[in-house]
């Protein structure tokens, strides 16, 4: 406890005192008192103490014995507990200020999530306010406790850094209920996808915003967020409060990451329930492997179907010219399958990287969004 707390708390001065001080000055002990207002005499001393309040009861009691208006007694109590609510405030603040240190504070100053104050204990408040908590107790709860699934049914427990991981998401909350969507349309988000294949396939200037448009239409809330500092994550998937979540950080800024990311979440959206979350390419994330692997068979059968990789399989020794040929023929963006091909060993990693289309989605500066 700080010095300044220490201090505030012994002058703080209880209506009791002022009780004792009357009852001094008219030369009343506590025991005639206690008489006079049929209480038990240990009462009478903890209120003046300050271990009790004093209630209407009391108040009006008092009244009757000391000629002193109830009114007079209930305002004293009130001040005095608000002035000690407000003393424990800071001292529970104080003692809260190691966990808000926790979080990348200056990361979510610059993006205007939190006031621009170098006083850690002074941001514990807009922090919980950040979160949509009432102490750190319930981010634990809510964020690393695995028998609690108001919010989630994946733990960060285990992942490196949870502070910074539980902020990426709320990021993502809080930037979603910002758009006017209209009711989720299953039957719609997945036809719009026909042309969400030809956009990763044309890759047009601005194709990140239409991006967005195609999937607010359908009722689903894009959003794109930016890494925070040791929270190397690609992207997410959950519904908040009704509205299916996804969420894109552009990890990797090339297009075949991008895409096969974002066909992966829409399809834990299409394929999966709605107290799922999922956490993608994130050490320790415990999503459930049965349904990443569905979500990873949706994605290949959208971008490049193992019959249409086959097909280049079998051409023998494709070249770059060959490649773009087979990306035209299946509207598949050429970095996707530059990337299948890699990840099949049909060529080197270090290979085709000039193919593949740089995705930066946070070049015009705007951060978050």
């Amino acid at each position: 406890m700080s010095n300044k707390i220490e201090l505030a708390k012994s002058l703080l001065s209880p209506p009791g005192d002022t009780l004792q001080e009357h009852l001094d000055f008219i030369g009343m002990n506590q025991n005639e008192l206690a008489e006079r207002m049929g209480r038990p005499k240990e009462k009478i001393n903890d209120i003046i103490k300050g271990r009790e309040p004093i209630t209407t009861e009391t108040a009006y009691q008092l009244e009757k014995v000391l000629d002193i208006p109830a009114s007079f007694w209930m305002n004293r109590e009130n001040e005095y507990r608000q002035e000690l609510y407000e003393i424990d405030q800071q001292e529970a603040l104080e003692k809260q200020k190691e966990w808000a240190a926790r979080f990348p504070l200056r990361d979510l100053k610059k993006m205007g999530f939190l006031p621009d104050l170098r006083n850690s204990a002074k941001l514990v408040e807009p922090l919980l306010k950040f979160f949509g908590i009432a102490s750190p107790e319930e981010w634990n709860r809510i964020y690393l406790d695995k028998e609690v699934s108001v919010a989630f049914r994946v733990s960060l427990a285990h992942t490196k850094n949870p502070e910074a991981l539980s902020a990426w998401l709320r990021i993502g909350e809080l930037e979603a209920k910002k758009m006017e969507l209209p009711e989720f349309d299953k039957q719609r988000f997945r036809s719009s996808l026909e042309t969400v294949k030809e956009l990763a396939y044309e890759m047009p200037d601005g194709f990140e915003k239409q991006l967005k448009q195609i999937c607010t239409e359908a009722g689903v809330a894009l959003v794109y967020t930016p890494n925070l500092p040791k929270a190397p994550i690609s992207g997410a998937t959950r519904w908040h409060q009704n509205v299916p979540i996804i969420q894109l950080s552009g990890r990797h800024k090339t297009d075949d990451h991008f895409w096969f990311t974002f066909f992966h979440e829409a399809g834990h959206i299409l394929l999966h329930g709605k107290k799922d979350i999922f956490l993608e390419d994130l050490e320790g994330a415990e999503n459930d492997q049965e349904k990443e692997e569905e979500a990873n068979r949706f994605a290949v059968k959208w971008l490049l179907p193992d019959k249409q990789l086959q097909e280049i399989l079998d051409l023998g020794n494709a070249d770059y010219d060959d490649i773009r040929a087979f990306a035209d023929k299946f509207r598949t963006p050429i970095g996707y399958i530059i990337g299948r091909l890699q990840h099949a060993g049909y060529i080197h990693h270090s290979e085709g990287y000039e193919l593949k289309r740089k995705v930066d989605l946070f070049d015009d500066s705007e951060g978050i969004g």
